[in-house]
């Protein structure tokens, strides 16, 4: 029988329970999905505290991979066998089976893993919107992206060397700035030993980068505003210390006329052709040599102990679970 990961209650990472689900047919442009690789997000961890609220009781999660077993009436660009992944089409990704709108999925190519896709979807997907998108990086741009040795970083430290821009990136630890130069970060910098702000200066002769991107929130803004060149643009697109605290927009003024911008995925992928383009960025990427870090597995039913080890700062690269 298939089962879920649902929450009746936000809180910690015991709110989360398994529960038997009976099996749901798809409808009229809709597959089923027997999922063989679930993501873990801290996007996941934001709903199962109510960081970012959501209806409850819930299923929760946003990105997997499988194969197709049914499709619905209308559903022409997929068949059964077909193998699939996305990331959004609705929380419930913490599943063994999934319904799920067929213009929210894209088929994986014959060269990329159940896993990978897994790991990469949501992960990628962000990386590429913020990199074309939010703030289209140019070659030889001077970039600074906060947390680079977590999941997005990785992804995003590799497509920033493939567009030629040179990257500066925040770690916590040495081990995790030997892991980001391994994929190619040019300046990882270790923030609990050395500044960062003093850092990106003394890289751009106090000039400042044209664009920030930070995932992590209240602890690094005010130094990241710091860092930017003027007209430079901060990109916040997480809160993984906390939010950002309220401010007044004179300091974008004040600071070199700066812009500033809370994009997210969710209006990223919005219609089929927006998942599509964004597939194939990011799918172009792949062939021409990024590697996704799969560097944890936990059984799906073992959910807690993943979200423990992410909230922890525990985990390297991306995560994977497996129904």
């Amino acid at each position: 029988m298939p089962y879920a990961i649902h929450i009746l209650e936000t809180g910690g990472p015991e709110v989360m329970r398994v529960v038997d689900v009976p099996e749901e047919l798809p409808g009229p442009g809709q597959i089923s999905i027997d999922q063989t690789a679930v993501g873990l997000n801290f996007i996941d961890v934001y709903h199962r505290t109510g960081l970012y609220p959501i209806d409850l009781p819930a299923a929760i999660g946003l990105e997997a991979a499988g194969s197709i077993d049914k499709v619905g009436d209308g559903v022409t660009e997929f068949s059964v066998g077909d193998r699939v992944a996305y990331a959004g089409g609705g929380l419930g990704a913490y599943t063994s089976k999934r319904v799920i709108n067929a213009d929210a999925v894209v088929k994986i190519p014959h060269d990329v893993t159940d896993e990978t896709a897994a790991a990469v979807m949501l992960k990628g997907f962000t990386a590429s919107y913020l990199l074309h998108r939010t703030h289209p990086v140019k070659k030889g741009d001077i970039v600074l992206f906060h947390a680079i040795a977590g999941g997005v970083g990785l992804i995003a430290c590799q497509i920033l060397k493939q567009l030629g821009a040179i990257v500066v990136g925040t770690v916590g630890s040495k081990e995790k700035a030997e892991i980001a130069r391994k994929y190619g970060c040019d300046y990882p910098i270790v923030y609990t030993e050395e500044s960062f702000k003093d850092t990106v200066m003394d890289i751009t002769d106090g000039v400042g980068v044209p664009v920030v991107y930070d995932s992590v929130g209240a602890s690094t803004f005010d130094e990241s505003i710091d860092c930017l060149a003027k007209f430079g643009t901060f990109v916040s697109f997480g809160n993984a210390s906390g939010p950002v605290p309220p401010f007044e927009p004179g300091l974008l003024s004040q600071k070199g006329s700066l812009f500033f911008t809370r994009p997210t995925l969710m209006s990223h992928i919005g219609t089929h052709e927006l998942v599509t383009e964004l597939a194939g960025w990011l799918f172009n990427h792949i062939k021409n040599g990024l590697k996704v870090e799969i560097k944890q597995t936990f059984a799906l039913k073992d959910v807690a102990d993943a979200h423990r080890a992410l909230e922890s700062r525990n985990t390297t690269g991306s995560t994977i679970l497996s129904p």
